[in-house]
């Protein structure tokens, strides 16, 4: 193997120190490239959808984040409202606010108007957090179901994000987002479930799943 091969590939067919460096060379210039191009500020429109487990997760992290920050934060929070929530017991000790429909799940309610009455109280509150200017991010946790339940109408959902402070941030999570809301959105991502435990027989953990 000649000099100049070698400061090519090693013998193992691995990009040596020098090739590297090249090739990292030209990443970071793409990647300055692309920053120096991104000049906008915005509030941006976040949304978390898809079946597999860490949506809330993600977006939790999002308000510590932004808490972290010395920013002001606020959540809504539909369907798991009864369970004691981890991330509502931190966060609410550093001044939070929490609008939590607390009726748990529509399969222990069972009862459609009682749901309905408790997701249009959250949803009144969170009108209230999208009409703030000085709260930086509104957590909307999984309100994607209340668009698909028609517990809350989709137009309100739509005005409210329309209408809202310019440089508030908002994060909705779920699964089945509805297209409209995507539409809107600025960053989505999808969580895609590949195993969980609890199809195992595997129960909750607490600090893991709440």
């Amino acid at each position: 193997m000649t000099e100049n091969h070698q400061d090519t590939v090693s013998v193992t067919g691995t990009p040596t120190a020098s090739r590297h460096q090249q090739r990292q060379q030209k990443l970071k210039e793409q990647v300055d490239q692309r920053i120096a191009a991104a000049t906008q500020d915005k509030g941006l429109l976040l949304v978390i959808t898809g079946n597999g487990k860490g949506k809330s997760t993600a977006g939790f992290g999002m308000v510590a984040r932004s808490v972290g920050h010395g920013k002001t934060a606020a959540v809504a929070q539909f369907i798991k409202g009864s369970w004691e929530c981890g991330e509502r017991n931190l966060l609410q000790s550093h001044g939070v606010p929490f609008a939590v429909m607390a009726t748990g799940f529509t399969w222990e309610t069972q009862n459609r108007e009682v749901d309905q009455t408790a997701a249009e109280a959250v949803w009144q509150q969170a009108e209230l957090y999208l009409q703030d200017p000085a709260i930086t991010l509104v957590l909307l946790d999984e309100l994607t179901y209340m668009i698909t339940y028609d517990y809350i109408a989709l137009d309100r959902v739509l005005a409210a994000l329309l209408n809202r402070p310019a440089m508030q941030h908002v994060v909705i999570t779920g699964r089945a987002c509805h297209r409209a809301l995507i539409e809107l959105a600025d960053t989505v991502s999808e969580v895609q479930s590949i195993k969980h435990a609890f199809d195992a027989g595997v129960r909750v953990q607490q600090g893991v799943d709440w």
